[in-house]
């Protein structure tokens, strides 16, 4: 068994409320004493979790020149692709050692949002390989509504309105990203050497991963743990926006790639809510001062975002 909690989060959508709000509650629990998770019975079939992985294998056998006409340094809302060595979630560990490849909310180029500029709402960049746009928004959908569903956990646990996270999640700022860590050149004695030590910055994230062992957790104890591939299971962790918007009632954890012993894919979907959505304490906590001042979600991001890129164009998101 994972040393982390695994929920069954079927019970989130049951027609039992007492069976949701058990369910609930191993969700908060997990979330204040690990801020990490496995989730089963999601309804994410297998087959396309599988497309998903095959089109990640696609696009990055590409070849570069065709990876960097598609680069995220040519995009200011966080789309698009990221070379090898470009981010440092860790700056003192040096540049992280993996690729990635963004897409986010697939908005046309004449939206209304798009048009105005609307910080985290551009148009995605996609590969030239055929059905791939198709097969990763099918995952990227389905990911979405398993997020939301997660949210109305949080919710019950945190002794709000069921339905509270439903209107911030209308429009969401959400990220879709395809990570390939290429096997260790001899560095397996880098802890930071793939992915750096961070937490990340929205509200929950939901990681799909290889056989290939990588992530490891800081658990509250500071002992790091793996976690490893479980089959049909889905990785979540807490982000830091959800650990200001609890009140610290849930605290986002420290995580990180080592640098495996085989190429290693995986694929993150990081879940926050709208941009113009207002983070603020007093919406959940009602008997506690507030730890944090009312921000915006798109103002909160664009503060935590542009440190991990050696370039500064634009708000971008770099998670592992």
């Amino acid at each position: 068994m994972p040393s982390l909690p695994l929920i069954s989060v079927a019970g989130l959508i049951s027609d039992d409320a007492d069976v949701r709000r058990k369910t609930a509650a191993e969700l908060g629990r997990a979330c204040r004493e690990v801020g990490f998770f496995y989730v089963i019975d999601h309804g994410i079939p297998e087959a396309v979790v599988n497309r998903a992985f095959a089109g990640a294998r696609d696009l990055f056998q590409l070849p570069i020149d065709k990876k960097q006409a598609l680069s995220i340094k040519l995009s200011p809302h966080n789309r698009g692709y990221v070379a090898m060595s470009d981010e440092k979630l860790n700056p003192a560990a040096g540049a992280d050692q993996k690729e990635a490849f963004n897409i986010g909310t697939d908005f046309p180029d004449d939206h209304p949002e798009v048009v105005a500029g609307k910080p985290f709402r551009g148009v995605n960049f996609w590969p030239p390989i055929e059905g791939w746009r198709e097969q990763a928004l099918d995952y990227f959908n389905h990911c979405l509504n398993l997020g939301r569903t997660i949210h109305r956990g949080f919710s019950l646990d945190l002794g709000i309105d069921e339905h509270f996270f439903d209107s911030h999640l209308s429009a969401p700022i959400a990220t879709l990203r395809m990570l390939r860590y290429p096997a260790s050149a001899g560095e397996l004695d880098r802890e930071d050497g793939a992915a750096g030590t961070h937490t990340d910055y929205g509200n929950v994230t939901i990681l799909a991963t290889d056989e290939v062992a990588g992530l490891e957790v800081l658990n509250r104890q500071g002992e790091w743990i793996q976690a490893p591939y479980v089959p049909g299971a889905f990785v979540c962790n807490i982000g830091d926006c959800l650990m200001r918007w609890s009140n610290n009632h849930y605290v986002s954890t420290p995580h990180r790639v080592r640098p495996p012993e085989q190429e290693r894919y995986s694929i993150a979907f990081f879940l926050e809510v709208n941009p113009d959505s207002v983070v603020d304490p007093r919406d959940i906590v009602k008997d506690q001062d507030p730890l944090y001042p009312p921000i915006l979600c798109s103002d909160y991001l664009a503060e935590r975002l542009n440190a991990t890129y050696d370039h500064r164009e634009g708000s971008r998101k770099s998670q592992g």
